[in-house]
């Protein structure tokens, strides 16, 4: 038993010499992103963990549909049935197929917002909270001001390409957390 003791202490010994002779393993180097812009956020407090060019304005095609989303949930009754109006249908882009008239729940134009990518699904929504799409992008710029993203304006509901629809890397940040 006592030799069981010694053989433990000697390599416990070992152990620390040779751990103290190794050198301590260098930090790893920032990971290589290819984007334009990115900030990763910690979302629970806003600490940026990571970022480049996180201020630079730039288009943000349906990334746009977080902040619908995050308004229809908000401000929306799932349980509202929509008539489909016509500036709904047709939409450009990625769609979920409505037609005009048509009796759809709002909880299925959320999903068909965000699982589809739905653009008509974005009118829709924006329509049924706002009375117009213009009416409800300053629903999303005043959105956007409360939680802090002040250099992101919104045009549409749906990202389709407008000059003067764009947001940051550090706006988007904010806005998904």
């Amino acid at each position: 038993m006592k030799r069981l003791g010694k053989i433990t202490g000697v390599l416990v010994a070992a152990f620390l010499v040779i751990g103290l002779a190794v050198p301590a393993r260098r930090a790893e180097a920032a990971p290589v992103v290819g984007a334009k812009a990115y900030v990763l956020m910690e979302a629970s407090t806003g600490r940026v963990l990571l970022e480049n060019n996180r201020d630079a304005k730039l288009p943000m095609a349906s990334t746009t549909k977080i902040m619908t989303c995050l308004l229809a949930v908000e401000n929306g009754n799932m349980d509202d049935i929509v008539t489909i109006p016509k500036e709904a249908v047709g939409q450009e882009g990625t769609s979920i197929y409505l037609r005009e008239g048509e009796k759809v729940a709002f909880s299925d134009l959320v999903y068909g917002l965000m699982l589809a990518s739905g653009n008509d699904a974005a009118v829709a929504i924006a329509i049924h909270l706002a009375g117009s799409v213009e009416a409800f992008a300053q629903m999303m710029n005043e959105k956007a001001r409360e939680i802090g993203a002040n250099n992101s304006n919104f045009v549409t509901p749906n990202g389709l390409p407008d000059d003067n629809h764009y947001t940051t890397a550090y706006d988007l940040a904010l806005i998904s957390s």
